[in-house]
């Protein structure tokens, strides 16, 4: 099997994994969101822990230790991450599964517009068009909730700027995992020890399978992000671009179909736009990867047949 297309299946897992989370979270849902996060972010810090253990790669630590802008980097990527966990989880167990998956749908429109913000990045005529019609269909959903759509932009906002900050830092995925979690592993065990003491924990009380799947949070928090790194390092950005779509769209299916969550027209109407933007956003892409593809191509021609020219030149020895 080649490289890209292993990436591929990895880039494929990731995303299918994602895409059936609100069917796990749901298991959890004796459990209050809060205790859920908790465990999810302790859980999280031991299987690293216990990954880094067995890769013997420790060294980071040292070099975080000497460098403050990183490790000033590496907590607010936990808190934004940790952000996103809360309100995903409170989402799913809030019965409002349909609304975390817009929120994964809109985040590569999120992501543009931090990238005009933040990065000072130019946009296209159709990245524009994209935004602005994204821009509409939080309108329309608006209307149609009667209220903000929090959820949604919360998750995207928090998960567009995560992407953000994890770019500018570099770090390989568990190692930075590890860290992120390890900075919200202390109020998280503060959080768990005040609601043991005052007899408010779920975690152990409910059933076997409870306890179990509970433990199992880190793991099924780290695997798909490990494979999302293997994807990350083989696929094409426009490749991954297209992928991510396949989690939001199993979330919603489950949403209303599996949980049966009222998809009105009006809501219907709304999706339709963030999709209309979302084909616009990727046809775009796909047009301008070509471009700078066919650009590179014609460049290094050039340059060879300019390298070449004066050797065809010399006079014979």
């Amino acid at each position: 099997m080649g490289e890209e297309r292993r990436g591929y299946l990895y880039g494929l897992t990731a995303y299918v994994l994602w895409g059936f989370f609100p069917i796990y979270f749901k298991l959890l849902a004796p459990s209050p969101p809060l205790e859920i996060l908790a465990h999810r972010v302790i859980w999280s810090v031991v299987f690293i822990s216990l990954l880094l253990l067995v890769l013997r790669n420790w060294r980071f630590l040292g070099q975080l230790a000497r460098d403050r802008r990183l490790l000033g980097g590496i907590t607010l990527a936990g808190l934004l991450i940790g952000v996103n966990w809360a309100t995903y989880i409170y989402g799913v167990n809030s019965s409002r599964v349909v609304e975390t998956a817009l929120g994964y749908f809109i985040t590569p429109l999120v992501v543009v517009l931090l990238g005009v913000t933040v990065q000072r990045e130019r946009l296209r005529a159709w990245q524009w068009a994209a935004v602005g019609i994204g821009g509409l269909a939080v309108a329309v959903l608006t209307v149609d909730y009667g209220h903000l759509p929090y959820i949604a932009l919360a998750l995207a906002a928090s998960f567009g700027s995560y992407s953000l900050v994890k770019k500018r830092l570099g770090l390989p995925p568990a190692e930075g995992l590890f860290v992120e979690s390890a900075v919200l592993a202390v109020p998280a065990l503060v959080y768990l020890g005040w609601l043991n003491a005052t007899g408010g924990a779920e975690f152990g009380h409910v059933s076997a399978t409870h306890t179990v799947l509970m433990l199992f949070s880190g793991i099924a928090t780290a695997v798909p992000l490990l494979l999302f790194a293997g994807a990350a390092n083989r696929v094409p950005l426009v490749g991954l671009g297209i992928l991510q779509y396949v989690a939001p769209i199993l979330q919603l299916a489950g949403g209303v179909l599996l949980f049966h969550e009222p998809m009105p027209a009006a809501r219907l109407a709304g999706f339709g736009l963030v999709w209309i933007a979302l084909i616009i956003f990727t046809v775009d892409g796909l047009r301008s990867a070509r471009a700078t593809k066919a650009t590179k191509g014609r460049t290094a021609a050039a340059s060879a047949a300019a390298t070449a020219e004066p050797t065809a030149a010399l006079p014979p020895r």
